[in-house]
């Protein structure tokens, strides 16, 4: 038996034998619906104040599928975003992630799926603008589960909530910056209060390398490191390694979730300016590298004032350690 929307008659039913000391299961049997139907409107209508009640199970329910059309309903506004980000290259997780902050509606990034395919059913090219541009997209399932986790992640729900103000250098975002055909790749960090960025060109993705250059790149600015935060791709397994060594916090996003690391993931559309997709990194020189990284540091930053990253994070870990 599914799931059956629920009649503000039925509602005042369940009222009734609930008072009248009927299990879950028994109301679900009299009424005729699933016992988990049952469950979960108790659960969603339930008010702490008044116990069950049926008129006001049936506002709270009206509310919400109100509230459900409000944020699937592609307006002329959100399909305008929509394009204008595909366009950039953003996956349909970045846009609906970021489309609540920018034009304060949203919705779920299978909409976008969605509105995307039947844009190609209809000879539109907004597919071009997919990772995988000619494989259709599907709903992750076991296989996908199968792959396993890191072991061992602390998320970001566990992380001081200092490091949400951006009020200290310390708190860096990781990354990376995946080259053509897969191969090679950049690691990024980049300071959460600052925006200055550092980048280490590598051969692979693997843990082992990306943990190195890490290390390498973070080293010298230890002293000031509080916390990492990345997501949870498999080139950060090794994490405790780079907890251990540089003795810092390290944290993991919410799968699928790309805003909790909004300025990592705008930092390397940045990078982009300079290396567009399909760019061979497997011959990019250290001084390419370098040269990049300065361009980034060294820009005025409205956010920061009209200062530049490099100034304002030297400025203040001097003002740190030499005080």
């Amino acid at each position: 038996m599914q799931y059956t929307q629920l009649t503000l008659s039925k509602r005042y039913h369940i009222s009734a034998l609930k008072k009248q000391g009927y299990s879950q299961k028994e109301i679900a049997a009299e009424i005729g619906v699933h016992p988990s139907t049952i469950s979960r409107e108790l659960r969603r209508n339930n008010d702490s104040l008044r116990g069950y009640d049926a008129e006001l199970a049936q506002v709270k329910s009206i509310q919400r599928e109100k509230s459900k059309k409000k944020r699937s309903s592609l307006t002329k506004q959100i399909e305008k975003y929509i394009r204008s980000k595909l366009k950039l290259d953003w996956s349909p997780e970045q846009i609906s992630g970021r489309m609540k902050l920018d034009i304060g509606v949203s919705v779920v990034h299978e909409t976008i799926y969605r509105y995307i395919y039947a844009n190609k059913a209809n000879g539109g090219r907004l597919y071009k603008h997919l990772r995988y541009k000619n494989k259709k997209y599907h709903r992750r399932g076991k296989k996908y589960k199968a792959r396993g986790i890191i072991i061992d992640r602390v998320m970001i729900d566990k992380r001081p909530k200092i490091v949400e103000k951006k009020k200290r250098i310390g708190d860096l975002e990781i990354d990376t910056v995946i080259g053509k055909d897969h191969k090679g790749a950049l690691v990024t960090v980049v300071d959460r209060k600052s925006k200055f960025t550092l980048i280490k060109n590598v051969p692979s993705k693997e843990a082992e390398v990306v943990t190195k250059a890490l290390i390498e790149i973070i080293q010298p600015i230890k002293a000031v490191t509080h916390t990492i935060t990345s997501d949870n791709g498999k080139e950060f397994a090794y994490h405790k390694q780079v907890s251990d060594v540089l003795d810092v916090d390290f944290y993991f996003a919410n799968p699928y979730h790309s805003w909790e690391r909004g300025l990592n993931e705008h930092t390397n559309e940045l990078i982009r300016q300079y290396l567009p997709k399909k760019s061979e990194f497997l011959h990019i020189s250290k001084e390419e590298i370098v040269t990049i990284q300065n361009r980034l540091n060294h820009r005025p930053r409205k956010a920061l004032g009209y200062k530049t990253p490099y100034g304002v994070f030297f400025g203040e870990m001097s003002r740190l350690l030499s005080g």
